[in-house]
């Protein structure tokens, strides 16, 4: 256990040095974003705004984190640095955009939006030029993430059952392929350093816990047995 505070700490992201975490809490009363170290000491506060902000994720280098944030009246995606100084806005727009991924290469950020009327996944540059449209499906897909070697996005989506699975495409939108196959929720996904393995969090148990699989599905794993949830896994560097 890293934090240990009355109020809420999630959606833990690691540095790529896999010596700092970032994490969202409502420990100062509304929803911010925190670092600290990987055995979690020095905790420190980086985002101080009414409207929350959350989901931290760090750019490749290091040198920025994005994040979104309600403090301009509705979800837009924002970075920063990693000492929370210079907040740039990269998205503007009336719809949501919210769940930010950098790409290995730094050169792109996933998302995902409501701009055009429904959940799709959306890719663009570091400066919010470029917006581009991955998915087109009427039901939602969400929290795209990046495979280590750029070439493919896992995401969650509700498009064939009804309920939450877990997809993976190439990174230009094409070869969309189901992993998941349940009636209960699978989301969260995220990729193992090598690529070989994603890991995700299901209600498919009866109660929220952590699973790998490999990256085409097979070799389900759970690995997390709690009454508690257990939730939005991240993996460190090796």
């Amino acid at each position: 256990r890293l934090t240990n505070h009355p109020a809420s700490d999630s959606g833990p992201s690691w540095s790529p040095d896999g010596q700092r975490i970032a994490f969202q809490s409502e420990r100062d009363g509304n929803w911010e974003i925190y670092v600290m170290n990987a055995d979690g000491s020095d905790i420190t506060r980086l985002t101080n705004y009414p409207e929350l902000d959350v989901f931290p994720s760090w750019s490749p280098g290091g040198q920025r984190i994005a994040f979104h944030s309600e403090r301009d009246g509705n979800s837009e995606i924002y970075v920063m640095n990693p000492d929370g100084s210079d907040i740039t806005r990269l998205t503007n727009y009336p719809e949501l955009d919210v769940f930010p991924s950098w790409s290995p290469d730094g050169q792109r950020i996933a998302f995902h939006s409501e701009r055009d009327g429904n959940s799709e996944i959306y890719v663009m540059n570091p400066d919010g030029s470029g917006i581009t449209r991955l998915t087109y499906h009427p039901e939602r897909d969400r929290v795209a993430r990046w495979s280590p070697d750029g070439r493919r996005i896992a995401f969650r989506s509700e498009r064939e059952d009804g309920n939450s699975e877990i997809y993976v495409m190439n990174s230009d939108g094409s070869g969309i392929t189901r992993l998941t196959y349940h009636l209960e929720n699978d989301w969260s996904p995220t990729w193992s350093p090598d690529g070989r393995w994603i890991a995700f969090h299901s209600e498919r148990d009866g109660n929220s816990e952590i699973y790998i699989m490999r990256s085409d599905g097979s070799e389900l794993t759970r690995l997390t047995d709690n009454d508690s949830s257990d939730r939005a896994p991240s993996w460190t560097t090796p």
